[in-house]
């Protein structure tokens, strides 16, 4: 053991022995090292290793101990704007490798960049003022090219990055780039790695290139490229050609928890305001220059699961093009924000639109879908066309599976000033009417099945604008449902018997119909009810009038005969007035007293002032209803006719 020991000792001194003579010598070589020519070195090594030529217009820092470095100080490239070079640093520090070095040999082993400010102006024709600076490196890096020399890596703290395009349409800036460049001297690739601040985020990223002179020749090399951010989470694998026109071809995928909080910070303006949360995409992507074409995508939106392909845009104005197919398709959160009636369920929402966000970006889209949820709505397969351009947004259904039946038609929004211009023409064919009035107009009150053609348009700049300016036509057809809220056929047996009966109610139970015939005419938020026609088992009805949709009421006079078997054709006039969603219907008095054998004669009779107080005792006695004013008589005799229903 003494003797290991002492051999290890003997080793130890050995080692520092070196040790301090070569730091001794090291030493003794800093004072008698020709600064100068360690400068010159230093310089002609970096321009022969990058191609490059700098200029430091500051002070130059030596150092061989106890760190062996050549610093710059204010340099920037020979050859750009001096006001505005292409690459300015505040120092570039030459570390120098310590063994050649202790044998007079200046050799570099990495560069480190402080404060450096890249700038990149890009003209229309691809060309950039860093295009002469490539075209020396590709040249310097060529096979055969006299570069014995190289040094391994290049590092940027906390540098910037200029970017503008020709003619101004792009300006970006990044900040605090940390960055670590495996300068490929002496391998063919090249890597990028490290971080910096883009628009308030900070940005891990790493670039990656099979052959980085292949790629500054124009020739086709591999690329990797990595970017992950608290926004967005982006990645390519493929390969680049031809730096002026940029062609890409490889595989493509991004991510997001929230797309529309990724569409603000990449400065687009996210349309509508609800949904567009969970976001994820996987592709094949084409690119050449300034368009994407996009095939095997596989593209996921708030639980929406479609695939297909895309293709887009930016010559001056961005363009998105897709064809995408899938197996349920949710537009629920897309929907819910639009309110078309106010809180209170009954008056139209007087907010105004906001259309901005059709004039952002020109969409061509076709969708297809075996199933498609809209709110409450469901529709089954459904194929789907989205158009916009220049503000003007066209909604195309070729077909759809809805309330049982089938839907075809168009929907059109344009901007015009301050308000929207609305186009609506669908037509629905044997659907559920029940499920279909419901969802349209917000009551249920009417069942079966049938046809409904629409064509209407509108201007406003709210919904309860559209519903003033509503123009247009309605058509209605139904077969074998019902009317609730009344039965017809109970009311008028009833009158038949006792026109003048009190009591009971006409507000429930329902008509049966075979045919329901409905025409109607919309002017300025006013429908008027040209032909419409309900037809029975029992009972016959028609009805005209009006329903205005600004207020959401009836005013509409109708017509209720019986059509069975035996019956004296009584006829019996009514009205139907309120709101859409809970409607009073009522007989005419006036008719019912001349039906009644006992009080006709007395109509004329009342019609005298004179003769008013005493019929009206007789009238209280066959009405059971004690009258408190004239208001109570039938019109003619002081009142208005309609106060009483029965």
């Amino acid at each position: 053991m003494a003797q290991g020991m002492k051999r290890l000792g003997i080793s130890v001194a050995a080692i520092l022995g070196v040790a301090v003579i070569g730091l001794t010598g090291l030493i003794s070589m800093s004072r008698l090292l020709d600064h100068d020519a360690l400068r010159d070195a230093v310089e002609t090594q970096i321009r022969t290793v990058t191609g490059l030529d700098f200029v430091a217009d500051g002070r130059i820092d030596v150092s061989v101990f106890p760190g062996s470095y050549v610093s710059f100080h204010d340099v920037r490239i020979k050859g750009s704007d001096a006001d505005a070079p292409a690459l300015s640093v505040e120092a570039l520090t030459a570390n120098l490798r310590l063994l050649p070095l202790l044998m007079q040999r200046f050799q570099i082993a990495d560069v480190m960049l402080l404060h450096p400010h890249i700038r990149v102006k890009r003209a229309a024709d691809g060309r950039s003022n860093w295009t002469p600076f490539m075209e020396t490196i590709a040249r310097n890096m060529k096979p055969g090219a006299d570069s014995p020399l190289s040094f391994s890596e290049i590092r940027i703290q906390n540098g910037e990055l200029s970017y503008e395009d020709g003619d101004g349409r792009i300006s970006e800036n990044l900040r605090g780039i940390d960055l670590s460049l495996a300068w490929p001297s002496i391998s063919r690739s090249f890597a990028a790695t490290g971080q910096f601040d883009w628009r308030g985020e900070r940005v891990d990223g790493s670039i990656s290139l099979g052959d980085f002179l292949a790629a500054l020749s124009g020739e086709r090399s591999g690329l990797k490229i990595k970017v992950a951010s608290p926004r967005l989470k982006f990645a390519f694998d493929g390969t680049v050609a031809n730096p002026v026109s940029l062609i890409m071809e490889g595989t493509l995928s991004a991510d997001s928890a929230s797309l529309r909080e990724a569409l603000r910070w990449i400065g687009q303006p996210p349309p509508g305001s609800g949904g567009f949360d969970r976001f994820a995409l996987k592709a094949r992507a084409s690119v050449i220059g300034s368009s994407v074409a996009l095939t095997n995508v596989n593209i996921e939106i708030d639980g929406n699961v479609a695939e297909g392909v895309m293709t887009y845009a930016n010559n001056g104005r961005q363009t998105l093009q897709a064809t995408l197919a899938a197996g349920t398709l949710d537009f629920t959160p897309y929907v819910k924000t639009i309110r078309l009636l106010a809180s209170g369920a009954r008056d139209w929402n007087r907010q105004l639109f906001d259309l901005h966000a059709l004039s952002a970006t020109d969409l061509d889209m076709r969708l297809s879908a075996a199933k498609v949820i809209v709110g409450s709505t469901r529709l089954g397969k459904t194929a789907l066309g989205a158009n916009l351009r220049n503000g003007s947004l066209a909604l195309s259904i070729g077909e759809a599976q809805i309330y049982d039946g089938v839907a075809k038609g168009s929907f059109a929004i344009s901007h015009a000033e301050e308000a929207a211009d609305v186009k609506a023409q669908f037509q629905l064919i044997d659907v559920d009417l029940q499920a279909c009035v419901s969802d349209l107009f917000g009551t249920g009150r009417l069942s079966g099945r049938g046809n409904l053609n629409v064509s209407l348009e509108a201007r406003g700049s709210s919904p309860y604008g559209l519903a003033q300016s509503l123009d247009g036509t309605a058509v209605l057809t139904g077969h074998d449902g019902a009317i609730s809220g009344f039965n017809v056929e109970q009311l008028l047996k009833r009158l038949e018997r006792r026109p003048l009966s009190g009591g009971g109610s006409f507000r429930n139970g329902k008509t049966p119909f075979d045919k329901l015939n409905a025409a109607l005419n919309f002017h300025d938020g006013v429908a008027v009810a040209t032909d419409v026609r309900i037809e029975g088992p029992a009972a016959r009805l028609t009805l005209t009038g009006t329903a205005s949709v600004p207020s959401r009421d009836y005013d509409l006079k109708g017509t209720a005969s019986l059509t069975s078997a035996g019956a004296d054709n009584f006829e019996l006039p009514f009205v139907v007035q309120g709101p859409w969603d809970d409607p009073l219907v009522f007989p005419d008095p006036e008719s019912l007293i001349r039906r009644s054998k006992a009080s006709a004669p007395l109509l004329d009779a009342v019609r005298d002032r004179r003769a008013r107080d005493a019929v009206r005792s007789v009238i209280e006695r066959l009405t059971n209803h004690k009258a408190g004013s004239g208001a109570d008589l039938p019109d003619g005799a002081g009142g208005s006719g309609t106060s009483h229903p029965n």
